[in-house]
């Protein structure tokens, strides 16, 4: 029989059977694009990039007149070269608000952004290897994006939703029913990643031998498949000693049996589940803030930055590799800490 395999090494073989099955709708072409830069991007980079690629061709295929004649798997690579900077343009604007299939679909800055991103590597990969002449993708600027407050949970929005958690008071009568069942396990997997910051996928993808009691540590794998030791204060300790004990009376579905947090159906709980109990419970404390999990993060790194003032300690933590992102998302609390600094040093004696 064979070995389980690990959650992220399963996430990247799923990825992978996905990037294949759109790449045999894509042109031949494209598939030596994505065998190209496998050893330099994620499993699910790729694949964004794939469905990035496919809208592009799917655009192509109802707007070109040459296109609209084949299949979009017969769209030759000669139809790249004759496109023009202006031809992308005209992309990116069509991307603001399309229809497909009956239904209307639209696209904000950042969407816009990153289709952008996936065309162009697309195209430098292509204009690189002598596979065309031209390389007009290159030609068109960057959508410029607008900055957003970062939204995040206050401390007393932290208090009340664990506690909220707890009690399950002003759930809905069905959501009582799961809550019984539940509530130890959300209150431990929501408390870990306010007090840790680590991703949703990372904390879907814990084991049990991942968690190390001893030393108050988890061991998660980040993106790009570091192994890194994230570590917690009593709070999460507590909350995981608690649900370890129910867990232990579990018996989990057969290829779950390593997964630290369960689903109802006792398999290992998945990404869309954490979000959903996420809105599930942040929608009773805050109706004006959309909190997902990667609020919590935001949260989490919020609260850091305001007690440590140290923006790489902080970057650190959270994984990120360029400290300047950090920079970047937390710059109105440096801004509010430079303010501060100017309470702090006297020229003369008061009065």
């Amino acid at each position: 029989m064979e070995t389980p395999k690990a959650y992220y090494e399963q996430v990247d073989i799923d990825n992978e059977l996905k990037l294949r099955k759109q790449l045999a709708a894509l042109p031949p072409y494209c598939k030596q694009y994505f065998i190209g830069i496998e050893h330099e991007t994620q499993s699910r980079t790729r694949l964004a990039y794939a469905y990035d690629l496919a809208c592009f061709f799917d655009y192509l295929h109802e707007n070109n007149p040459i296109c609209k004649k084949m299949e979009i798997k017969d769209i030759p690579i000669s139809i790249l070269d004759q496109l023009k900077p202006m031809d992308i343009e005209e992309y990116l604007y069509n991307l603001k608000v399309y229809e497909k299939d009956g239904n209307a679909h639209t696209n904000e800055e950042r969407g816009i952004k990153r289709k952008l991103a996936s065309l162009r590597s697309f195209y430098n990969y292509l204009y690189k290897n002598e596979f065309i002449e031209t390389n007009p993708a290159v030609k068109v600027s960057m959508p410029k994006i607008h900055d957003k407050n970062i939204i995040r949970l206050d401390v007393d929005e932290v208090a009340r939703l664990l506690d909220e958690v707890e009690s399950g008071e002003d759930l809905t009568k069905k959501q009582q029913a799961y809550h019984a069942k539940t509530k130890v396990r959300d209150l431990a997997l929501l408390t870990l990643m306010l007090g840790t910051g680590i991703r949703v996928s990372e904390c879907v993808g814990l084991d049990l031998d991942d968690v190390d009691l001893n030393n108050n540590g988890i061991k998660i794998h980040r993106k790009g498949g570091a192994e890194v030791i994230v570590y917690f204060g009593t709070e999460v300790r507590d909350a995981l000693c608690d649900y370890l004990l129910e867990r232990k009376e579990m018996t989990p579905s057969a290829g779950h049996e390593k997964a630290l947090f369960l689903s109802i159906q006792n398999k290992r709980i998945s990404v869309r589940a954490v979000e959903n109990l996420v809105k599930k419970y942040s929608k009773l404390i805050t109706g004006l803030k959309k909190i997902t999990p990667h609020k919590l993060r935001s949260t989490y790194g919020t609260a850091l930055y305001r007690e440590t003032g140290d923006i790489y300690l902080v970057a650190d933590v959270l994984g990120h590799k360029d400290v300047n992102t950090t920079k970047k998302h937390y710059a109105a609390l440096e801004d509010d800490r430079r303010r501060q600094a100017a309470k702090y040093v006297h020229l003369r004696e008061d009065d």
